[in-house]
């Protein structure tokens, strides 16, 4: 009966019926639920599933709603999921960090029985005359009173139903793309899919990547996206000592928080990873117990996995680099170690090599972009991949949908290479790729002779050289530094000089590169075509 995580309306019953000691640490209060502090346990929080499940029902959800959440990012999206898929709802999470009016056109799309946000929320959009809620039957507020809203807390729940399991193809979740070149995409995820097939495959006791008993299992990214879901299922249904959440990539907050429970593995999104850099080189730090780094959403530069990897007091800590996407789950693996970066020096591009694809759950294979037909091994060209993890579709969008699927295969939208040993190597985004080669490698080689680059963004253009963006701490490059580092890269623009704060990020991190076109200036018009975006 518990062999896996399969229902995510009971999960935490479930865990709660097996047993576990797993203490939860929060950086900071569920907004949720204020009053439980930052300490809990799995009983707890199987408690508060329930009565939340409560206050759902009697605010009017039934079995079919969907329930859109939009709110501050912390931890208890995945329990308003579990709350919601607990009667039979399908749970929409949309990240408080969109633009007001891209909350409002996927509010729109996903068509609400119930809005829950906050005050914070509203407000913002409300104030860009995108209000959300006019969109749900019914909103409430996690924090406070807002104009049209009522605050969950005043709703008086009823006794939560028993949970409600769904057949393992209707729709469970939704959960939104990042959103760099325009609007996110709703993607919808089933039992099977996300549960069963992302969950359930990290649920077993891998080496190097399954949790141990005496973990502490730190996360600090987007909760709204659906890997929250997913890794909180996978890292409870095995025990470790403690799953520890950070809620901001700010370091008041965060190393705090990570000097209370030192992590011995640690997930965090690539951007949060740069921003933590800093820290990690100094003497005194969180993270010398890290056993295993884990990295997905984006790219990683060489320079930032070798601090981290070199903090750590382990005798051999490994980083986990994942490539896949929210419609597909993870699609490859690799592990690096001290050894492979001190090696990966100057110009190739060792952390855009993806590893292989997972066995007996992924194929891959690179197709001609105009013909659509397979490549020779080592030929870069769009990546389809067939996995069983895929999505069922998107929200109001099946035709975008169904022109990614080609039979069983899907376009990732990513350009690559398949060696003849399987290895994957990413090249880029086709909507960012440049006409030889792509941005990433450029920014990999920036980012490892410039230290003090915090960030470095190419953009391709169709009529002249690619301009590079480049972040640093106080918003000043020295130019004759630079050009001695890309003398010998193709030809780009002068850079654009700016700082972190300043680039455009997605919840997740990415840069959203459609807008910072558009804030330089720049014409629309890329080198890529921008069909499988």
């Amino acid at each position: 009966m518990f062999a896996k995580p399969i229902h995510l309306g009971s999960l935490f019953d479930d865990l709660e019926r097996r047993g576990g000691t797993t203490a939860v640490h929060l950086s900071r209060p569920l907004d949720l639920a204020p009053h439980l502090g930052t300490d809990l346990d799995v009983p707890r929080i199987a408690a508060l599933v329930r009565e939340t499940a409560g206050r759902l029902r009697a605010a009017g959800v039934r079995p079919g709603d969907r329930v859109v959440i939009a709110k501050r990012n912390h931890w208890d999206y995945v329990l308003l999921n579990c709350a919601a898929a607990r009667l039979g709802a399908v749970p929409a999470s949309l990240a408080a960090h969109l633009e007001p009016e891209a909350l409002r056109l996927l509010t729109k799309r996903l068509a609400p029985a119930l809005m829950v946000t906050d005050a914070e929320v509203l407000a913002r959009a409300r104030a860009a005359g995108h209000d959300p809620s006019v969109h749900a039957r019914r909103t409430v507020t996690v924090d406070g009173p807002a104009e049209d809203a009522t605050p969950l807390p005043e709703i008086h729940g009823t006794d939560a139903p028993p949970p409600y399991r769904p057949p393992l193809d209707a729709p469970l979740a939704v959960m939104h793309t990042s959103g760099t070149t325009g609007v996110p995409k709703l993607v919808v995820h089933t039992t099977r899919t996300i549960m069963r097939r992302l969950a359930g495959f990290e649920s077993h006791r891998w080496p190097v990547l399954g949790s141990r008993p005496d973990d502490t299992v730190t996360a600090s990214y987007s909760f709204a996206h659906g890997r929250a879901l997913a890794w909180t299922a996978s890292v409870l249904w095995l025990f470790p000592r403690a799953l520890s959440v950070i809620t901001s990539p700010d370091w008041e907050e965060a190393g705090a928080h990570l000097f209370r429970h030192p992590p011995t593995t640690l997930e965090v999104q690539p951007a949060t990873f740069v921003r933590w850099q800093s820290h990690a080189e100094r003497t005194d730090h969180p993270f010398d117990r890290v056993r295993l780094f884990v990295s997905t959403f984006d790219a990683m530069h060489p320079p930032t996995v070798r601090t981290f990897l070199n903090a750590s007091r382990r005798r051999a800590p490994v980083w986990m680099q994942g490539w896949g996407q929210s419609e597909t789950g993870p699609l490859t693996f690799r592990f690096l170690t001290r050894r492979a970066l001190a090696r990966a020096r100057g110009p190739e591009p060792t952390t855009r090599d993806l590893g292989r694809p997972i066995p007996g759950r992924t194929r891959l294979r690179a197709v001609d972009p105009r013909t659509m037909r397979p490549l020779p091994q080592g030929e870069a060209g769009l990546l389809f991949c067939r996995t069983e993890a895929l999505c069922s579709g998107y929200v109001g969008e099946e035709g975008r949908w169904r022109s990614k699927l080609v039979g069983e295969w899907w376009n990732t939208g990513d350009i690559g290479s398949i060696s003849a040993t399987g290895a994957v190597r990413l090249v880029d985004r086709e909507v960012d790729a440049l006409r030889n080669g792509g941005c990433l490698e450029i920014e990999d080689v920036v980012d490892d002779r410039m230290p003090g680059v915090l960030e470095c963004v190419v953009l391709g253009v169709a009529d002249g050289p690619p301009v590079p963006v480049v972040a640093t701490g106080d918003g000043r490059l020295d130019l004759g530094e630079w050009k001695g580092a890309v003398a010998d890269l193709p030809d780009l623009a002068d850079p654009v000089v700016t700082t972190w704060d300043a680039l455009p990020r997605t919840a997740t991190g990415k840069v959203r590169r459609g807008v910072l076109r558009t804030t330089l200036g720049l014409a629309p018009d890329t080198c890529g075509s921008g069909r499988w975006t």
